[in-house]
């Protein structure tokens, strides 16, 4: 989606402003004992409470509100009879609609414990998002957030999942200019226009490089056993800078 008026902004300062509380209260009320289909409901109900709907499930008939994945699982997993457990590595990715606006935002966390290595990796997540957002400018190019990244990346010895992109968004869950590297891809030639509603989810791992499919045709998991985390935001591009739709105020 790309904006040309105040109300289109405030549609999805709205919708973000949705998701990224539905993250919050989720991640809060995670705890060890209880099923992911049990924080799923809790997701559900925020969004239903505010008026929204999964965008998963109403796009593509995925099975869950949201999508929780828990550790060696990384992206899309299906909430069920999955019962949490005290040091986990947990990611939530919560995505709705209201009014026609779409929003997606996604984080990473260890359950009700601390673990060294998986606490620097999840502050090292959110610090490679803020560097592939400062990265964000009006007329430059798409990919000059997958090259911080990268940089990033390699400079503090991780690795990047390199087959599960950033994408736009706004106008429906997943649209042009479709799929968009948080890695560096030089024959990524397009570039950012005034605008540009898209996320920026980039995949940080201590050690893996690709995204596998399962047998239930939805959760992905690492081709390494290797602790990957995910924190992504809904952007937009402006001249007065870049507007981050999916903060919880």
């Amino acid at each position: 989606m790309t904006i040309e008026r105040e109300d289109q902004l405030d549609g999805l300062k709205r919708i973000g402003l949705i998701v990224a509380r539905t993250l919050e209260i989720m991640r809060a009320a995670a705890e060890p004992g209880m099923t992911t289909a049990e924080l799923d409901a809790i997701g559900a109900a925020a969004m239903e409470q505010e008026g929204a709907k999964s965008a998963p499930k109403t796009t593509y008939n995925f099975p869950g509100a949201t999508c929780i994945s828990v550790f060696p699982a990384i992206a899309h997993g299906i909430p069920g009879s999955q019962i949490l457990r005290k040091g986990q590595l947990v990611n939530i990715d919560v995505s709705a609609e209201k009014d026609g606006y779409f929003a997606d935002t996604g984080a990473s966390f260890v359950l009700r414990a601390q673990d060294a290595k998986l606490d620097a990796l999840c502050r090292d997540g959110r610090r490679a998002l803020q560097i592939g957002i400062d990265a964000v400018k009006v007329g430059g190019a798409l990919n000059a957030p997958g090259i911080a990244i990268e940089k990033f990346a390699r400079k503090h010895r991780y690795t990047l999942i390199r087959n599960l992109a950033s994408h736009g968004v706004g106008g429906a869950l997943h649209e042009e200019p479709g799929e968009i590297p948080t890695w560096r891809d030089m024959s990524e030639r397009r570039r950012i226009n005034e605008g540009l509603v898209f996320t920026l989810e980039p995949f940080l791992s201590l050690g893996a490089g690709w995204a596998v499919d399962s047998k239930d045709g939805w959760t992905l998991f690492a081709d390494k056993p290797a602790p990957t985390v995910q924190y992504e935001h809904t952007l937009v591009a402006t001249r007065r800078g870049t507007v981050i739709t999916t903060l919880a105020a």
